[in-house]
């Protein structure tokens, strides 16, 4: 059965970081002047001209005019071996941050579906940068109003692609009951976990990731259904790429690991598996009429783009909505599916998102059963 798409929201901090010093503040952490010549052309290549951050304008202001102002424990101390805040710090920052961020989001998206509180069964969330129990999900239903007797389903950990799986666990809720009705929310504050000093694999993540939260509102589909629709999900895991994105729990923050090699991975793997895949729903690539690529960078468009023939304008709502916000992991596809519903976007449409694995997630999305 179909997953029909009601209504999708999405909300954002209030503190835009651009590019400009976003590196001026990289560069303040460096060790050495051949470090810092190599910021700005690092953060030109990202191709993000801004992001939004939920740790605020007076510490970015703290950091760059070298004041104490905002007091936060993620100003620099100076020393060479600095770490900065330890994992328990920057949680108390999720604890407090993500619901607000959550709860803005699932507003929207409930608004624009025109569904009331008391008509959600079931809470899908989905979450890979902070934990806490209770959590987002238990702060939703008590905050937005929904029963005490609403279904709650984490998706914990998963990286960029989770919002993928979390709509594979809504479209198996609503096949499974008929009259469920189910809201989905992914919220990530992945600046909680910028790392300080000179990794090359964690530079490369500071200057890619900003924050943000999404949901969606969806029931199953009737066959009058005009919505847009989730009709399939795939996933699969390229071989022998464990090392290629890691994601760990360090003493100072969630670790990031990103190799350069992950476009060539993409560009190696992607395409038999996604024509095995589309196969299976009797689709070609060339049958495809829209895209929602995840972009965890300008590289990894590149290579989908590559690896399966399409031409730049395919992917150019996912560089826009890179461009203008960052790679927000988990709710950064539902920014695109949102701008490309908003759009009237021709279907079929495939949305692709890649996480540790290195693993490829996908989810088919029509009209009409």
């Amino acid at each position: 059965m179909n997953f029909a798409i009601l209504g999708i929201g999405t909300a954002l901090p209030e503190f835009v970081f651009t590019r400009d010093d976003a590196a001026r503040v990289a560069q303040v952490l460096c060790l050495d002047p051949r470090q810092k010549q190599l910021v700005p052309v690092l953060y030109r290549q990202t191709e993000i001209d801004q992001r939004y951050l939920i740790l605020g304008e007076g510490l970015v202001q703290d950091v760059l005019e070298g004041t104490r102002t905002s007091e936060s424990p993620f100003l620099p101390d100076g020393s060479d071996d600095d770490r900065g805040p330890t994992t328990r710090e920057r949680m108390e920052v999720y604890i407090a941050q993500a619901l607000p961020l959550a709860l803005r989001a699932a507003r929207h998206a409930l608004a624009q579906s025109e569904t009331s509180p008391n008509d959600i069964t079931h809470l899908v969330t989905v979450s890979c940068s902070g934990f806490s129990a209770p959590g987002v999900d238990v702060g939703l239903i008590k905050q937005l109003g929904l029963s005490s007797t609403v279904e709650r389903t984490h998706v914990g950990f998963m990286g960029c692609h989770g919002a993928l799986n979390g709509l594979r666990v809504a479209r198996g809720i609503t096949a499974a009951e008929p009259e469920a009705c189910v809201l989905l929310c992914a919220v990530e504050l992945c600046s909680l976990h910028y790392a300080y000093g000179w990794d090359p694999k964690k530079v490369v993540a500071n200057a890619l990731f900003g924050d943000g939260a999404a949901a969606l509102v969806g029931r199953r589909a009737s066959p009058q259904d005009e919505h847009w629709q989730v009709t399939a999900s795939g996933a699969g895991l390229f071989p022998d790429s464990e090392f290629a994105m890691t994601w760990n729990i360090g003493d100072h923050g969630f670790d990031m690991t990103l190799s350069t090699k992950v476009p060539n991975l993409i560009e190696r793997n992607l395409r038999p598996w996604l024509e095995n895949w589309l196969a299976k729903h009797h689709l070609r690539i060339e049958d495809v009429r829209s895209w929602a690529i995840h972009p965890g960078g300008p590289r990894i468009l590149t290579a989908v783009n590559e690896a399966l023939g399409l031409a730049h304008e395919a992917t150019a709502v996912s560089l826009d909505v890179l461009t203008q916000h960052g790679n927000m992991s988990s709710p950064t596809v539902l920014f695109i599916l949102e701008r490309l519903r908003e759009r009237q976007a021709p279907l079929p449409c495939v949305a692709l998102g890649f996480g540790p694995g290195l693993a490829v997630e996908g989810a088919l999305f029509g009209r009409k059963q």
